[in-house]
């Protein structure tokens, strides 16, 4: 009896863990290992996710939705016996690339303002200044270091001075293509070259618009699973 446990004793030591097949197993019974957890589908749209959760594939039980920035949502369960989440679903954005804060030459800023901008007012305004816009010096009008003025082309054949807009409202796009992208304002401001840029002028706030609207798309688009108690959504 007393070698017995003389031995199990010795043997507590000597554990190792073993990794076959990307799952960990313990020589000894009484070392504790995490239950594995599976590993989360990833979408590329939130549309996907919704068809995911419709579909009640893998549980029946009830999920959380956690909007956790304006291009990811994940949908996860309760906490385990390891006081762990399985996460089911990962869906992140797809979205342009256009860098705030650089500023680009003409044409190359004229192709972002339309491959990743929604089009509205203030958009249309920047275009035309940059698509008229001729190479000379960009001046600054005022000593309040805000207003710029170009010269670009005023009518069809007519040279003059343009004032740039500041700050102009636009939409880029920056969250999931199946919301709203939200609108805000940024500066706009010129160098010679001429090179233009845009700088963010809203201090992150169209982040929380965003998640909002993701939020807002959820619920109407998932409408059934969270009247029956199966979903919970916080952004």
């Amino acid at each position: 009896m007393i070698k017995e446990a003389l031995q199990y004793i010795i043997g507590l030591g000597n554990v190792e863990v073993k990794h076959e097949n990307g799952q960990a197993y313990s020589t000894q019974p009484l070392s504790l290992i995490k239950e594995p957890i599976a590993e989360a589908i990833q979408v590329r749209s939130l549309s996907g996710l919704v068809e995911y959760l419709q579909s009640s594939f893998d549980v029946k039980d009830q999920l959380m939705i956690h909007v956790i920035s304006p291009t990811e949502v994940v949908v996860c369960g309760a906490l385990n016996s390891n006081e762990n989440r399985n996460e089911y679903i990962r869906a992140s954005a797809m979205i342009p690339s256009f860098t705030f804060d650089r500023f680009y030459e003409v044409e190359d800023f004229n192709i972002k303002l339309q491959s990743t901008f929604v089009k509205n007012e203030d958009r249309d305004i920047v275009l035309q200044v940059v698509g008229n816009i001729k190479e000379e010096d960009v001046r600054t009008v005022g000593d309040n270091g805000v207003s710029q003025a170009v010269t670009a082309r005023t009518g069809v054949a007519a040279v003059g001075l343009v004032e740039v807009p500041n700050p102009v409202a636009m939409k880029p796009y920056r969250t999931f293509v199946e919301v709203e992208q939200p609108e805000s304002e940024f500066i706009f401001r010129m160098q010679n070259g001429p090179r233009c840029a845009l700088f963010e002028a809203d201090g992150g706030a169209w982040k929380i618009d965003a998640m909002r609207n993701i939020k807002d798309y959820l619920l109407v688009a998932l409408q059934k699973e969270f009247e029956s108690g199966k979903l919970v959504i916080i952004a």
